[in-house]
């Protein structure tokens, strides 16, 4: 058992330092033009939008741990911690750094053409306006069918094997109750 502990060490730290060594490497394998037509995905798509908020809430959310504390001192506290936001905003450039790195990585230059012209298009544009619309409604709709499904199985299933295993009814597995295999996992 220690000998495995210690195994398991061991190839955790070369891991973490293939991983360290790795990611600089390829970081400079990703040529300006790519990361160009990776930017103008990402604007395209808008990709980074949803990350808008996140320093105008960390800031209000900042303020009002601060003014519980020190009610009294509430003017102070959110000129001081606003300062300190719009201080910190030119960090954006950061995320979409990282974002555009991101779709470099995964896409060659050709792709991200497609992509950003695809998006450009009205049909693009509507599939980005109803897009999380759309795949709400399909959740909706593959949860009702596999309540469907599944009732039916059970009941179909328990009619079929009743005279053999004198199967007694059962209830009949909801779509919540069941949960997708994990990735690369086998269904069962």
């Amino acid at each position: 058992m220690v000998r495995f502990a210690v195994f398991g060490r061991a190839a955790a730290v070369a891991i973490l330092l293939a991983g360290a060594f790795a990611a600089p490497v390829s970081a400079q394998e990703i040529s300006e033009e790519h990361l160009a037509a990776a930017r103008a995905t990402i604007d395209a798509i808008n990709a980074t939008d949803r990350y808008d908020a996140i320093l105008p809430n960390l800031a209000e959310r900042l303020k009002a741990e601060f003014i519980q504390a020190s009610p009294n001192f509430q003017e102070q506290i959110s000129a001081g911690v606003d300062e300190v936001a719009i201080s910190l905003a030119a960090r954006r450039s950061d995320l979409e750094r990282e974002a555009a790195t991101t779709y470099a990585k995964t896409f060659t230059i050709d792709e991200l053409k497609a992509i950003t012209a695809f998006y450009g298009t009205e049909a693009g544009k509507k599939l980005l306006t109803n897009g999380p619309l759309v795949a709400r409604e399909l959740a909706k709709s593959a949860e009702i069918w596999a309540n469907g499904i599944s009732r039916d199985l059970t009941a179909q299933s328990s009619e079929k094997l009743r005279g053999v295993i004198d199967a007694a009814p059962v209830q009949a597995p909801t779509a919540e109750s069941v949960a997708p295999p994990a990735e690369g996992q086998p269904q069962q």
